[in-house]
């Protein structure tokens, strides 16, 4: 079948990079299955069908209320993913963004809001529009270390003012530290010019 002819109206190109393709049954999907069949094989010998049964009905029911979470926050990185320009993006959190990039990402990760299921949907959707692996290690790493969650519901009233302040400047550097780490390991295993 020929081509059909290009729009004369449309001068866009098409300058994203392509995205990876994710294999849905890895090596650590192997794992945790073979893992899954020992314990259920463990738990049937010593106490039957029916704490096999009581297990999984558990399972079931917390799989059912994180659901939800897990949805939202993938369709938030998705949205995000296809929302957020990929040449703003690039500059600023990419490998070339430096320093800037990092601190960008670390200050972005400390005001997140919401758990895991927000958090490495949105780092994995920053990966697929242009950041590079440091920026993206450096927001996980300051949502983990600095976010405000956690400091307002936990750290202040259990711990106060003192320790909470003092705990939050000296973590700071960190995720800066392993964000620029991130980059360079990243740059050493995969060099300019070589495939993902």
């Amino acid at each position: 079948m020929a081509d059909l002819p290009k729009d004369p109206a449309d001068n866009s190109t098409n300058t994203e990079a392509p995205r990876r393709k994710r294999k849905p049954i890895g090596w650590s999907m192997i794992f945790i299955a073979v893992l899954v069949a020992i314990s259920v094989a463990l738990v049937w010998r010593r106490d039957g069908i029916h704490g096999v049964t009581e297990i999984l009905f558990s399972d079931l029911e917390l799989f059912g209320g994180i659901l939800p979470r897990v949805l939202a926050g993938c369709l938030l990185g998705a949205f995000i993913a296809e929302v957020l320009p990929h040449d703003k993006i690039s500059r600023s959190l990419g490998p070339e963004s430096g320093l800037r990039g990092l601190l960008i990402s670390t200050a972005f990760g400390a005001i997140l809001p919401g758990g895991p299921f927000t958090v490495y949907p949105v780092a994995a959707a920053l990966l697929t529009v242009g950041a590079d692996f440091g920026a993206a290690i450096a927001l996980v790493v300051s949502w983990t270390l600095i976010g405000y969650g956690r400091a307002i519901a936990w750290e202040l009233p259990i711990l106060g003012t003192d320790f909470t302040l003092w705990r939050i400047a000296l973590s700071l550097p960190i995720p800066i530290l392993a964000g620029a780490l991130g980059r360079i390991v990243y740059g050493h295993l995969h060099p300019k010019g070589t495939t993902k």
